[in-house]
């Protein structure tokens, strides 16, 4: 059939098993059922060539509906077991939610091995896998309490964590108690993780443009955005999906520096939110800080910085103006609070800086 007829979207229901849900993907991955979104779609119906639809929103902006075939989720796979030399029949673990890609991967992954998966969420006891995904605030639940979990990691041949950057402390702390944790960089718009330990995957390539932003291409790249195919033009070129970091990429690895949409200026000096938290995160490793930016008169956009514990202020004034300047000071503070983050472990920005808003003046 010419892959311009239309083939029927239907999302994944809350309420299906995860044995249903394996079935319908391997259909919809073989062509031989319709195509699954794992999360809202705006669409009944995609290109015979699409398979699954993603919804994804980075880390602000509208959500975007990113399409993939099953050429592109299944080179993902193959790449990723490539690189764990992982083997027919071992088994991975679900500890992800499906509406993330990070958690569809884990499920593609299970069907190229021909290996049954274990759905260990909402679980409090974990069966053995070779092979999980997690995010960093997994991985320091694990140290801080969830003995039950780390126990899990310890005895997995490789724990995959991504979807938000991990700090030094929790990767020391991670070999400290033998826990082989590969780091994982990617977007649904590359079909998830497609750089390991700031390696590319088989079949990435490269590319770094003005003011340092990545371009990624390859195999697995996402088709369109369904809902928008505008702003997709807008982040593509030919092969290329233009990314929202910016870093470097020397002697075939890939570092990352933060995101662009992280940049905020204030007084007309340029601040990255995510190294203002990564340096204050190693400064206190017994605490969680989240920063975002808030319209102001004076400063054009003001730092302001919430954290799950006390925040000695004069000290993180001290820390962060002799790092960073004086513009890297934060103007208001939140202490002892939840951080708000999304289902994979992403900092909410938006939640936050609501938070921040109701407690003006």
């Amino acid at each position: 059939m010419p892959k311009s007829l239309p083939r029927e979207l239907v999302p994944v229901q809350q309420e299906w098993s995860i044995a249903h849900v394996i079935q319908a993907l391997q259909m919809a991955l073989d062509g031989q059922g319709p195509a699954l979104a794992f999360g809202h779609t705006t669409h009944s119906q995609v290109t015979k060539n699409i398979a699954v639809v993603i919804p994804s929103s980075g880390s602000t902006g509208a959500p975007k509906e990113v399409a993939l075939t099953s050429k592109a989720l299944l080179a993902s796979a193959k790449a990723a077991h490539k690189y764990l030399r992982a083997k027919k029949n071992e088994q991975w673990s679900l500890l992800l939610p499906i509406n993330h890609i990070a958690g569809v991967n884990v499920l593609v992954r299970s069907i190229v091995l021909g290996s049954k998966i274990i759905d260990l969420r909402g679980k409090s006891s974990y069966e053995n896998a070779e092979y999980t995904s997690i995010v960093p605030t997994q991985l320091f639940r694990a140290f801080n309490g969830d003995s039950d979990l780390l126990e899990h990691l310890q005895n997995a041949k490789a724990v995959l964590v991504g979807g938000s950057p991990t700090s030094n402390d929790l990767l020391k702390e991670a070999k400290s108690k033998s826990i082989n944790v590969i780091t994982s960089y990617g977007m649904s718009e590359m079909s998830g993780g497609c750089i390991f330990n700031n390696r590319p995957l088989s079949g990435v390539k490269v590319k770094i443009k003005k003011h340092h932003v990545i371009a990624l291409s390859g195999p697995m790249r996402a088709k369109t955005y369904l809902n928008d195919q505008n702003a997709w033009k807008a982040t593509t070129s030919k092969k290329w999906f233009i990314t929202s970091d910016f870093g470097d990429y020397k002697k075939g690895k890939v570092i990352i520096h933060g995101r662009v949409d992280d940049l905020i200026i204030s007084g007309g000096e340029k601040i990255s939110l995510s190294a203002i938290e990564d340096t204050l995160n190693e400064n206190f490793p017994d605490q969680r800080f989240m920063a975002c930016a808030a319209q102001d008169a004076e400063w054009g956009e003001r730092l302001a910085l919430a954290s799950d514990g006390q925040i000695e202020v004069e000290k993180i004034k001290g820390i962060l103006k002799g790092k960073f300047g004086n513009h890297a000071v934060p103007k208001a503070f939140m202490p002892s609070v939840e951080l708000p983050i999304t289902s994979i472990g992403k900092p909410d920005r938006r939640k936050l800086l609501s938070q921040f808003e109701r407690l003006r003046p």
